[in-house]
């Protein structure tokens, strides 16, 4: 069957949450080959498809007796089969309502607990701390500070509008249409930093049981921003160049996504740069499937070969793409100040969201983000090559002391991902904390199960810190290797 005609061959009956007992056959498959009684294998089978999100929280499977006739197989197998579904809590069986697919998202159940970005903040004050990627201050973005005297207009003080002062809105389109992606200030609304725009798109267009569909390994408050909402991350395959396009499009046709989440540019924590012909692909998804896709440009500005690509929305203007950027990367981690880029309507959704949660960014805080944004190419520059250097350091470093890890080079972003030759990454940064160093691996940004075998190494720190770091990280390697041999 082709893809096109997958995705018009749904499960679930547009306009209702009715399980197509005709299409759920289809998609069974092969299921009443294998082991054990026919309820066995389909109920293995149904277990299948809500593993992989196809059946969600909520859809209501077919009559016991139609389900029956469409896979020709006795009523009561099919009984059966849904007993043992109940049985494992994978369905919900009530009189009058059928047989649902269960699931926390029917409960709301998975607000509650620690996010998994709390861990990038976790770091002991005693240890070095290598969680998080945060660069310091330039010394620009010093001086812009000490320099800063804004107009005290009182009008413009008691400003109070949830999407942000029409100054700074119009300064960022006018950036955006610059950096050719035509916008107008009615398509921004200002944030407290890209992790806020990140938390009000989520909040709009995903709802409990919704799919969201990102890479594999990616940013850990996106994915507590969905868990949140009670959604659910499905995470996609990554090649050396970013996020797999035909994994995505498979995924698109198959999980009925509410959202699609990217980190395109100098991924975190891979570092991948998405080339430009899979980066057209991704927009022109976005517009065949009507999926929003959520584009996070905070670190497209730091390449150090100069290359920063046009975001998405530039791509294909019919697209139904968000963006959202920040100045903490390249200016100044402290001031948190944001925005997204997203069709009017739903800005001024969001808009009405917002004010039920922070009402609006603080307002010398965005007359400080005017100034930054006056004087952005000379503070990212800065950003840059200090940057750039100290990735040349770590490297060196690297060479001298962890000469078996192995990494790609990234063109861009604050951080390296290196791979251990062997061992648990896990384990290894357990041993590196007892010798002081604070590190996350490969389980703090994986969406499910992966490979424990990555080290992300942020080259934020001072050179002095960053490289004391690397050397007691080299010592907890040779311990480790001496203790395991």
């Amino acid at each position: 069957m082709e893809l096109s005609e997958r995705a018009n061959h749904r499960l679930v009956d547009r306009g209702s949450d009715s399980v197509s007992a005709d299409r759920l056959s289809e998609r069974l498959g092969r299921w009443s080959q294998g082991e054990g009684t026919l309820a066995d294998r389909l109920a293995r089978a149904v277990a299948a498809l809500i593993s992989r999100g196809e059946l969600r929280p909520g859809d209501r499977l077919p009559a016991e007796r139609t389900l029956a006739a469409a896979i020709s197989v006795s009523r009561g197998s099919v009984v059966a089969a849904y007993g043992i579904l109940a049985d494992d809590g994978l369905v919900e069986r009530r009189q009058g309502s059928g047989t649902r697919i269960a699931g926390a998202a029917l409960r709301l159940g998975t607000t509650g607990g620690a996010g998994r970005g709390e861990a990038l903040f976790s770091a002991s004050p005693s240890s070095i701390d290598l969680l998080r990627s945060v660069p310091r201050i330039p010394e620009l973005a010093v001086e812009i500070v000490r320099e800063h005297a804004p107009a005290l207009d009182p009008l413009l003080l008691s400003e109070t509008d949830p999407v942000g002062l029409p100054m700074l809105r119009a300064r960022i389109a006018a950036r955006f249409a610059a950096e050719g992606t035509p916008t107008t200030p009615e398509q921004i609304i200002v944030t407290h930093g890209a992790q806020a725009a990140l938390h009000l798109a989520v909040g709009e267009l995903v709802s409990p049981g919704d799919v969201v569909l990102t890479e594999e390994v990616t940013w850990p408050g996106l994915f507590d921003a969905v868990r949140r909402r009670g959604g659910r991350v499905h995470g996609l395959p990554m090649g050396p160049d970013g996020l797999d396009m035909a994994a995505l499009e498979d995924a698109i046709a198959l999980l009925r996504p509410a959202l699609v989440a990217v980190n395109p540019h100098h991924q975190n924590p891979t570092g991948t740069r998405m080339p430009a012909a899979a980066r057209l692909r991704l927009a022109e998804l976005a517009a065949e499937y009507g999926v929003p896709v959520l584009e996070d440009r905070v670190l497209a500005p730091i390449a150090f070969d100069g290359v920063v690509q046009p975001s998405l929305a530039a791509l294909r203007p019919d697209a139904p793409v968000l963006v959202a950027e920040s100045v903490s990367k390249w200016a100044w981690a402290g001031l948190r100040v944001g925005w997204l880029r997203a069709d009017p309507v739903l800005v001024r959704r969001m808009r009405a969201s917002r004010q039920t949660v922070d009402l609006f960014t603080s307002v010398p805080a965005q007359l400080l983000a005017l100034d930054f944004l006056d004087r952005a190419e000379p503070l990212r520059k800065q950003v840059i090559e200090t940057h750039a250097a100290r990735l040349e350091l770590l490297r060196g470093w690297l060479a001298e002391h962890l000469p078996d890890w192995e990494y790609a080079t990234p063109r861009g972003g604050l951080s390296l991902w290196a791979r251990l030759p062997e061992g648990s990454a896990d384990a290894f940064i357990r041993l590196a904390a007892s010798r002081g160093v604070a590190v996350a691996g490969s389980r703090a940004f994986s969406v499910s199960a992966s490979e424990d075998d990555r080290i992300r190494i942020p080259f934020t720190a001072p050179d002095e810190l960053l490289h004391e770091a690397v050397v007691r990280l080299g010592e907890a390697w040779r311990e480790r290797r001496l203790t395991t041999r």
